[in-house]
């Protein structure tokens, strides 16, 4: 009982923890490493969704009302879905202006950033690529942005978000020198992919997107975009297919019966497949995938 009793004098800031509303499982992963016992991380879109379209629904709506902070991917890759859960929400704390809103993309060096915008070019993102976050290095700037952020708003915690991060940089660092060496016999391979999300990961390991089957971000293949891509594909033998989990492998399937280049499919997020279910899991599936 007198225990009881001095659980209700303690102040409430050592009882709360902070609610961190985030967009995509990955970034909960960082955030919850980070942040550790001093918040609880509540992710809006689950991994095996389409990133692009996720669906309003009225729970998401009351998950962003309670929550104390909101952190986004950005680079446009929520804007179909997460204004109108900010806009329902009406909560100060997660409006872009606030002190507790984070847009991950502006830490980030973008890349295929398009010098014009008009629907002819398909579903572009004018900001640039969006899918940063496939790029290993990439994590650590992330985490590092995710740890002053959460000093910015508990500053009573920061020598814990700094120790956590400093864990997560030493054995992250370790990791990236692991899947490193394990795609080092990859590089300068060709391959093609359903949709170019995977242009940071390609990037960090030296493979050459030489085509996609969307002829255009969002645009669904055409028959005779398909019979190019057969004609490209016979002409400079790329190795696979790097195809993502959330769009029909049909026409990939058509391709490979044509060609007999093999689809390996790239999960995109924690959870998007049931073999990567945390972080590093992740990154080992996608290094792991082209053996």
């Amino acid at each position: 009982m007198r225990h009881f009793f001095l659980l209700l004098i303690l102040p409430l800031t050592l009882l709360a923890h902070m609610s961190i509303a985030v967009s995509y499982p990955y970034i909960g992963a960082i955030t919850k490493s980070i942040g550790g016992e001093h918040i609880d991380t509540v992710v809006l879109a689950k991994g095996n969704w389409d990133p692009h379209f996720v669906i309003p629904r009225p729970s998401l709506i009351a998950k962003m009302r309670s929550a104390d902070a909101l952190i986004m991917n950005g680079a446009q890759l929520e804007i179909g879905w997460l204004p109108p859960l900010i806009n329902r929400a009406a909560n100060p704390k997660t409006q872009p202006n606030a002190k507790s809103f984070l847009n991950l993309s502006q830490h980030i060096e973008l890349i295929h950033k398009p010098k014009d915008v008009d629907r002819s070019g398909g579903d572009v993102h004018p900001d640039g690529n969006p899918h940063f976050h496939l790029a290993p290095e990439n994590i650590l700037i992330l985490a590092k942005t995710i740890e002053e952020f959460l000093i910015s708003l508990d500053v009573e915690h920061k020598e814990v978000y700094e120790k956590n991060y400093a864990a997560f940089h030493i054995e992250w660092s370790k990791n990236i020198e692991l899947w490193k060496n394990k795609m080092a016999k990859h590089e300068g391979q060709k391959v093609i992919q359903f949709h170019d999300n995977l242009a940071y990961f390609n990037n960090a390991y030296g493979l050459k997107t030489i085509g996609t089957i969307e002829p255009l971000p969002g645009i669904p293949p055409s028959s005779k975009h398909t019979i190019e891509l057969i004609k490209l594909i016979n002409e400079q033998k790329p190795s696979c297919i790097l195809h993502d989990v959330y769009h029909s492998t049909k026409t990939a399937e058509f391709i490979s019966e044509k060609t007999g280049v093999k689809i390996i499919l790239m999960p995109h997020d924690i959870g998007s497949l049931e073999s990567t279910q945390d972080l590093k899991s992740l990154f080992d599936y996608l290094t792991g995938a082209l053996q």
